[in-house]
Protein backbone atom coordinates (compact mmCIF):
# COMPACT_ATOMS: atom_id res chain seq x y z
CA UNK A 1 0.00 0.00 0.00
CA UNK A 2 1.45 3.34 -0.82
CA UNK A 3 0.67 6.18 1.06
CA UNK A 4 -0.12 9.30 -0.58
CA UNK A 5 0.97 12.98 0.50
CA UNK A 6 -0.32 16.10 -0.41
CA UNK A 7 1.47 19.23 -0.84
CA UNK A 8 0.00 20.28 2.62
CA UNK A 9 1.30 17.15 4.54
CA UNK A 10 4.69 18.59 2.62
CA UNK A 11 4.47 21.67 4.32
CA UNK A 12 3.03 20.71 7.82
CA UNK A 13 5.89 18.57 7.75
CA UNK A 14 8.70 21.11 7.28
CA UNK A 15 7.13 23.81 9.26
CA UNK A 16 7.27 20.77 12.02
CA UNK A 17 10.90 20.37 11.44
CA UNK A 18 11.18 24.40 11.71
CA UNK A 19 9.65 24.56 14.82
CA UNK A 20 11.36 21.32 16.23
CA UNK A 21 14.96 22.66 15.50
CA UNK A 22 14.07 26.05 17.26
CA UNK A 23 13.16 24.44 20.21
CA UNK A 24 16.03 22.21 20.36
CA UNK A 25 17.83 25.23 20.03
CA UNK A 26 16.01 27.28 22.88
CA UNK A 27 16.25 24.15 24.75
CA UNK A 28 20.33 25.34 24.88
CA UNK A 29 19.34 29.31 26.38
CA UNK A 30 20.29 29.26 30.29
CA UNK A 31 17.35 30.47 32.13
CA UNK A 32 17.30 32.76 35.07
CA UNK A 33 14.23 30.67 36.89
CA UNK A 34 13.38 27.20 35.82
CA UNK A 35 10.40 27.10 34.02
CA UNK A 36 10.94 30.36 31.60
CA UNK A 37 11.71 29.91 28.32
CA UNK A 38 11.12 32.71 25.29
CA UNK A 39 9.00 30.12 23.38
CA UNK A 40 10.18 30.92 20.21
CA UNK A 41 9.03 27.70 17.83
CA UNK A 42 5.50 28.94 19.31
CA UNK A 43 5.87 31.58 16.21
CA UNK A 44 5.72 28.87 13.91
CA UNK A 45 2.67 27.29 15.47
CA UNK A 46 0.81 30.25 15.86
CA UNK A 47 1.68 31.60 12.18
CA UNK A 48 0.28 27.93 10.77
CA UNK A 49 -2.69 28.39 12.70
CA UNK A 50 -3.50 31.90 11.20
CA UNK A 51 -2.70 30.42 7.33
CA UNK A 52 -2.82 26.95 7.48
CA UNK A 53 -5.74 26.31 10.24
CA UNK A 54 -6.21 24.76 13.82
CA UNK A 55 -5.82 20.94 12.69
CA UNK A 56 -2.36 21.64 11.37
CA UNK A 57 -1.11 23.96 13.89
CA UNK A 58 -2.30 20.82 16.12
CA UNK A 59 -0.28 18.69 14.41
CA UNK A 60 2.62 20.87 14.47
CA UNK A 61 2.67 21.73 18.41
CA UNK A 62 2.16 17.82 19.00
CA UNK A 63 5.12 16.39 17.02
CA UNK A 64 7.58 19.42 17.76
CA UNK A 65 6.98 18.02 21.74
CA UNK A 66 7.32 14.51 20.89
CA UNK A 67 9.84 14.78 18.27
CA UNK A 68 11.85 17.33 20.26
CA UNK A 69 11.85 15.28 23.61
CA UNK A 70 13.01 12.15 21.65
CA UNK A 71 15.81 14.15 20.17
CA UNK A 72 16.67 15.72 23.52
CA UNK A 73 16.52 12.62 25.52
CA UNK A 74 13.58 13.73 27.55
CA UNK A 75 10.74 11.83 26.05
CA UNK A 76 8.39 10.60 29.48
CA UNK A 77 10.48 12.15 31.68
CA UNK A 78 8.98 15.32 33.80
CA UNK A 79 10.11 17.94 31.40
CA UNK A 80 8.51 15.96 28.84
CA UNK A 81 5.11 15.50 30.67
CA UNK A 82 4.76 19.76 31.33
CA UNK A 83 5.82 20.53 27.39
CA UNK A 84 3.50 18.29 26.69
CA UNK A 85 0.60 19.38 28.86
CA UNK A 86 1.49 22.75 28.20
CA UNK A 87 1.11 22.21 24.49
CA UNK A 88 -1.99 20.31 25.01
CA UNK A 89 -3.44 23.52 27.45
CA UNK A 90 -2.36 25.80 24.59
CA UNK A 91 -4.11 24.39 21.74
CA UNK A 92 -7.57 23.91 23.35
CA UNK A 93 -7.49 27.65 24.20
CA UNK A 94 -6.33 28.43 20.68
CA UNK A 95 -8.98 25.70 19.26
CA UNK A 96 -11.95 27.89 21.65
CA UNK A 97 -9.85 31.46 20.22
CA UNK A 98 -10.58 30.18 16.67
CA UNK A 99 -14.25 29.66 17.20
CA UNK A 100 -15.17 33.16 18.84
CA UNK A 101 -17.94 34.85 16.85
CA UNK A 102 -16.38 37.88 14.93
CA UNK A 103 -12.83 38.36 13.42
CA UNK A 104 -11.32 36.40 16.05
CA UNK A 105 -7.77 37.30 17.91
CA UNK A 106 -4.06 38.66 15.50
CA UNK A 107 -1.16 36.79 15.76
CA UNK A 108 -0.31 38.75 19.44
CA UNK A 109 -3.72 38.20 20.53
CA UNK A 110 -3.41 34.10 19.56
CA UNK A 111 0.41 34.21 20.79
CA UNK A 112 -0.78 36.01 24.56
CA UNK A 113 -3.09 33.01 24.90
CA UNK A 114 -1.33 30.58 23.82
CA UNK A 115 1.49 31.63 26.21
CA UNK A 116 -0.84 31.97 29.24
CA UNK A 117 -2.42 28.65 28.76
CA UNK A 118 0.84 26.65 28.51
CA UNK A 119 2.20 28.51 31.69
CA UNK A 120 -1.07 27.98 33.42
CA UNK A 121 -1.08 24.31 32.41
CA UNK A 122 2.46 23.41 33.59
CA UNK A 123 2.53 25.40 36.73
CA UNK A 124 -0.72 23.10 37.47
CA UNK A 125 1.23 19.80 36.81
CA UNK A 126 4.38 21.19 38.27
CA UNK A 127 2.41 21.78 41.61
CA UNK A 128 0.15 18.82 41.62
CA UNK A 129 2.27 15.90 40.69
CA UNK A 130 6.16 16.90 41.20
CA UNK A 131 6.07 19.59 43.74
CA UNK A 132 3.18 19.87 46.07
CA UNK A 133 4.52 23.13 47.84
CA UNK A 134 2.39 26.12 48.63
CA UNK A 135 5.97 28.10 48.41
CA UNK A 136 5.62 27.18 44.65
CA UNK A 137 2.83 29.43 44.49
CA UNK A 138 4.34 32.54 45.03
CA UNK A 139 6.51 31.64 41.74
CA UNK A 140 3.16 32.00 39.90
CA UNK A 141 2.97 35.36 38.90
CA UNK A 142 6.55 35.41 38.22
CA UNK A 143 6.01 32.50 35.60
CA UNK A 144 2.55 34.05 34.51
CA UNK A 145 4.07 37.37 33.67
CA UNK A 146 6.90 35.87 32.14
CA UNK A 147 4.63 34.16 29.76
CA UNK A 148 2.56 37.26 29.01
CA UNK A 149 5.99 39.35 27.83
CA UNK A 150 7.25 36.16 26.03
CA UNK A 151 3.60 36.23 24.70
CA UNK A 152 3.56 39.57 23.43
CA UNK A 153 7.20 39.72 21.64
CA UNK A 154 6.64 35.88 20.31
CA UNK A 155 3.05 37.61 18.88
CA UNK A 156 5.34 40.56 17.32
CA UNK A 157 7.61 38.49 15.86
CA UNK A 158 5.13 36.37 14.21
CA UNK A 159 2.85 39.31 13.26
CA UNK A 160 6.32 40.71 11.25
CA UNK A 161 6.79 36.94 9.62
CA UNK A 162 3.46 36.97 8.32
CA UNK A 163 3.26 40.95 7.05
CA UNK A 164 6.41 39.56 5.23
CA UNK A 165 5.21 36.23 3.97
CA UNK A 166 1.56 38.73 2.80
CA UNK A 167 4.06 41.06 0.89
CA UNK A 168 2.98 44.40 2.78
CA UNK A 169 3.92 45.44 6.12
CA UNK A 170 0.55 47.19 7.11
CA UNK A 171 -1.28 44.74 8.15
CA UNK A 172 -2.27 40.67 8.98
CA UNK A 173 -4.85 38.62 6.98
CA UNK A 174 -6.04 35.78 8.84
CA UNK A 175 -8.52 33.07 8.08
Amino acid sequence: MIIQTTDNDHRIAWLAALAIAIHIMESSLPSPVPGIKPGLSNVITIIVLIRLGWNAAAWISIMRVLCGSIILGTFLSPTFIMSLTGAVCSMIVLYAGTRLPGTGFGPVGYSVLAALAHMAGQFTVAYYLFIPHPALLHLFPVLITAALIFGVTSGIITLAVINGLNGDGNECSTQ
